[in-house]
């Protein structure tokens, strides 16, 4: 995705401030706020421990050590001991305190975050690149915690050091502690404009790097493609071209850091050398004592620290106020296929579907688009099998998806024996439909966990679940024909690997398919699942199907189950009672196969464009088969005759 349209993103930076932006943290942040003061409490009595130093100091060289008192040195030393030692333990206290509490944090923020985007509908996930949700889940909930349990912590404590170390430095000579501070006021006109400069840079670098993230991950999944045309040296200049721009973009901060640094490093040099110089001519003057002399100058070598690292706390700030914003993007987005206040429960569901003036448009479709499903009315009986048959376009997969509101109507209703699918929750409804998709998608999980998805209730250990668990797998590895995922390595507890990779186009859409049959659904809603079998295969599934379809189990016993089938191959509409005609966007027919043919000129065309695909597809993996012209196939249907795609 071009880096100029990202979705989501208004402009370089949040519209809040940098300090209301990140006081969004606290509902994440308040279980761990007592461990959290309580490290800062730590860590700013270490600070004090360090501060208080050159005050024993002053006291041991204006006292004992001008006097002669050698008695009285031991225990001013044994006191400077105790303070370094105080402080370095209120520094371990202050890691123990935070460290923990931090990730927790961090870990409830990501698992909100998954959740959102769990939550989220189809139409999210279109708009935003997955590498662009994957930084936002790892990097930039990982900066959030450093900041959390460092950089927060230090800003305030080295903030309230340095106005007590100020107010020491006038204590012990108000013109020296004036010089100083004077000294010192051009840091904050620096930082002030760092801040405006370094926020743009930050919100720009760590966009780049969700590009860069998402540039990665379909090199990843596309590498057989990539390889197979050779393209791998086109995308590797591509992901160096990325690479590039957020090379410039870090080179950018680095350079405004490296400024605030000088700034940072150079004033207060500067001004140490100032009050040196006023210092030495006070002393001489008899106005200042050695003893106060040495407390100063202690107490601005202990201030360099704190005034040092501000620039680079403020930098981290805008990092994390910058990754507070791009979280809060996702978690902000509003939702819009939500659960009803009061959901409707259907228990035993007849699976009777009906679309219901039903109209679709995306949301950003520009204006003056027409809808792309047009008043669509279609009912489906309990137990019926029904095919969407068109050309590419005419709304079949979109039409699909409204059944389970991957999408919603936005227009008329889809209802679920009488029911708007928008009054049940749609946990409910997913229970009661079931899909399987053209494109089978697995998890890096095992055969037995993808195919049981649909089914959570078979989880656990015991026997009479697992032993169900067992009938329904073997079920539905059986009415899909994946047989082969007994002759895997671990049988059906082999993990298939990511997205199922390691298996073919084939045996991935068998598993997607026997997960759809196992779920037991009362809609059963298939757009295209058998694209990439053979035809062998494809006839033994086909005919499998029609006895579950017809019987509602494997075995041909049952009430039936309703099925809305979309229809990319002639074989798979004789799968269908009867068969819906699409086109632009709207029903133009409905009726058995033989029927349409007889009475619909478009539903020959689209029939006898489907045999000459089929055709192709045959003729180019070099299996030679007779397909049936329009015609014949209208005569065979009309006769009764529903052969297998092997008698074909």
């Amino acid at each position: 995705m071009h880096p100029e349209h990202r979705p989501g993103q208004t402009g370089d930076e949040s519209t809040l401030s940098t300090p209301r932006s990140l006081a969004r943290l606290i509902r994440y942040a308040r279980p761990a706020l007592p461990r959290l003061i309580a490290g800062t409490v730590a860590a700013l009595a270490a600070s004090l421990f360090a501060l208080a130093v050159p005050q024993v100091l002053q006291v041991l060289i204006d006292g004992p050590l001008s006097t002669g008192d050698a008695a009285a040195v031991l225990p001013a030393a044994l006191l400077v001991f105790g303070l370094g030692a105080g402080e370095a333990l209120m520094i371990a206290l202050r890691r123990w305190f935070v460290l923990t509490p931090s990730t927790h944090v961090e870990a409830a923020m990501r698992n909100h975050l998954y959740a959102k985007l769990q939550d989220l509908p189809v139409g999210f996930h279109d708009r935003w690149p997955s590498g662009q949700l994957l930084s936002r889940a790892v990097s930039d909930l990982g900066l959030i915690r450093r900041w959390l349990a460092f950089g927060l912590i230090l800003l305030v404590v080295n903030f309230i050091v340095i106005l007590v170390g100020t107010g020491i430095l006038i204590s012990i000579n108000w013109a020296l502690g004036l010089v100083f501070f004077i000294a010192c006021i051009p840091l904050w006109f620096a930082g002030f404009r760092f801040e405006g400069r370094y926020s743009a840079l930050s919100r720009r670098s760590q966009d780049q790097a969700g590009d860069l993230a998402t540039a990665v991950e379909e090199s990843v999944h596309g590498i057989r493609v990539l390889k197979a045309f050779g393209r791998g040296k086109h995308a590797l200049r591509t992901f160096a071209a990325q690479a590039e721009q957020l090379r410039g973009t870090e080179l950018q901060k680095a350079r405004l850091d490296a400024s605030i640094w000088a700034w940072l490093l150079v004033v207060p040099a500067i001004a140490l050398g100032a009050c040196l110089l006023v210092g030495v001519w006070l002393a001489s003057q008899g106005q200042l004592s050695a003893g106060e002399l040495v407390e100063f100058f202690g107490t601005a070598t202990v201030l360099a620290w704190p005034i040092e690292s501000i620039g680079f706390l403020l930098a981290f700030a805008l990092d994390t106020r910058t990754a507070t914003d791009r979280f809060f993007e996702i978690i902000d987005e509003e939702n819009t296929i939500t659960d009803p206040e009061q959901p409707v429960r259907l228990d035993r569901p007849t699976g009777a579907l009906a679309f219901e003036g039903v109209r679709f448009r995306y949301a950003d479709a520009p204006a003056g688009t027409p809808d792309l499903l047009d008043g669509i009315d279609l009912t489906l009986v309990p137990g019926e099998t029904m095919a969407l048959v068109g050309l590419t376009g005419s709304g079949k997969s979109t039409l699909t998806a409204l059944t389970t509101r991957l999408y919603d109507v936005t227009g008329g209703a889809v209802t679920l024996d009488g029911v708007d699918v928008r009054a049940l929750s749609r946990e409910e409804l997913r229970a009661h439909i079931a899909m399987a998709f053209e494109d089978a998608t697995l998890f890096s999980a095992s055969v037995r966990e993808n195919v049981l998805l649909g089914r959570p209730e078979l989880g656990g250990d015991d026997p009479d679940v697992r032993a169900e668990a067992e009938r329904v797998l073997t079920e539905a590895l059986a009415i899909a024909q994946a047989h082969f995922a007994y002759d895997l390595p671990e049988g059906v507890d082999t993990k298939v690997g990511e997205e199922g990779m390691s298996l073919s186009g084939g045996q991935r859409q068998r598993l997607a398919l026997a997960r759809a049959v196992a779920a037991k659904p009362a809609v059963l809603v298939l757009d295209d699942p058998l694209s990439a079998l053979d035809v062998e295969t494809e006839a033994l599934v086909e005919d499998a199907l029609r006895r579950v379809l017809q019987g509602g189990g494997a075995d041909g016993t049952g009430t039936g189950t309703t099925a809305l089938i979309v229809a990319h191959r002639p074989s798979t509409v004789a799968l269908a009672d009867r068969v819906a005609l699409l086109e632009d966007g709207r029903v133009t027919a409905v009726g058995t196969h033989a029927e349409l043919l007889r009475a619909s000129a478009h539903y020959r065309f689209v029939i006898s464009s489907l045999e000459e695909e089929a055709r192709r597809e045959r003729t180019d993996t070099g299996i030679i088969t007779v397909v049936p012209e329009a015609a014949d196939f209208a005569e065979a249907s009309a006769s009764g005759t529903q052969g297998t795609e092997g008698d074909r």
